[in-house]
């Protein structure tokens, strides 16, 4: 039988930022953000929350069910924002949900991160014939890596976790199509150069600002509109789909205005195009199962529905998934 996504849960902090407050702190009119952006608000978790407490907030009410836990197969954490070095995240999201020994571990493709950690509970899940279900989630405080005084990425990124519960579903449903591409040779695009063993945080690099998040947002969009199609093409191909088939989508929500480039580019009318990007902006690794679950609470996703998700991150890294919900 196939996978497919049998439920989606979504958490943001409480705090709200508006472009007033990025306008005040990184000197920069907040007519200049929205214009550019697409962003009005986005959200930031407090100083001693960790990525992983964003991850169990949006994950608890998946696990609820006695026989989901017990049947559990992996829990897999796709984040740029980790709580530390090692162990893995996961290891953390699942001591807080208190879930049995299971394979637990962490995937980095930056924003794309969701899209991969799906690919990967079907290997995992594939590999353990008594278990039922995979925990997917994509979860990031980008809002810790943030350089306050760089209006171009300081304007994009909030906090958040999505979360979705992976299991079998009957013949037709489920996930049909799938598409991954990472482009090493274009990794300067995304990054957080200090920190790790090439760049080791010395008082000189901190001083510097290399543990704060970098981008080329000019590359970063080219580069999009260039690979999204693809994978897009391709995750369609694999289902026997085309894009005018397709109920929903829901691409990565980079900023608003990205979101609406990739629509114009792929030939997709806008009333199938979900947006949070104004309200949440931009969450990375969490954009995706977020937007699901607002989606899904918001409109009801109908059994049958077939759904379109994409994205682009760091890496640079584009993923595609095309399903039919169940």
């Amino acid at each position: 039988m196939p996978l497919g996504i049998l439920d989606v849960s979504g958490y943001v902090p409480r705090q709200v930022v508006g472009n007033s407050d990025i306008s005040s702190r990184a000197g920069v009119d907040k007519g200049w953000i929205e214009s550019r952006t697409g962003i009005l608000e986005r959200r930031y978790a407090p100083d001693r929350v960790a990525t992983s407490d964003l991850a169990v907030q949006a994950a608890e009410p998946l696990v609820r069910d006695k026989s989901v836990r017990q049947r559990m197969g992996a829990v897999i954490v796709a984040t740029a924002t980790p709580d530390q070095p090692q162990p893995a995240t996961a290891s953390f999201v699942q001591a807080g949900l208190q879930l049995p020994p299971l394979p637990a571990f962490d995937v980095n493709a930056v924003c794309s991160g969701f899209l991969y950690a799906i690919a990967a509970a079907e290997g995992v899940l594939a590999a353990q014939p008594s278990a039922a279900y995979a925990l997917v989630i994509g979860a990031d405080k980008f809002s810790s890596i943030m350089d306050p005084n760089d209006p171009r990425t300081v304007s994009l990124f909030g906090d958040g976790a999505g979360a979705a519960l992976l299991g079998q579903v009957p013949e037709g449903y489920g996930i049909r199509g799938k598409a991954l591409v990472a482009d090493g040779a274009t990794a300067d695009f995304v990054r957080v150069e200090g920190g790790g063993t090439r760049a080791p945080l010395d008082p000189e690099a901190i001083s510097a600002g290399d543990q704060l998040f970098r981008m080329d947002g000019r590359a970063v969009k080219e580069w999009a509109l260039q690979f999204v199609p693809k994978v897009v093409d391709e995750a369609l191909l694999q289902a026997g789909e085309s894009i005018d088939d397709m109920d929903r989508v829901i691409f990565h929500q980079g900023n608003a205005n990205l979101v609406q480039s990739l629509a114009a580019k792929i030939g997709i009318p806008p009333e199938k195009v979900a947006l949070t990007a104004p309200f949440w902006g931009n969450t990375a690794a969490a954009s995706i199962p977020l937007t699901l679950s607002h989606e899904n609470e918001l409109r009801g996703i109908r059994r049958g529905e077939k759904i379109l998700l994409a994205s682009v991150g760091g890496g640079m890294t584009a993923a595609a998934v095309v399903l039919t919900w169940f």
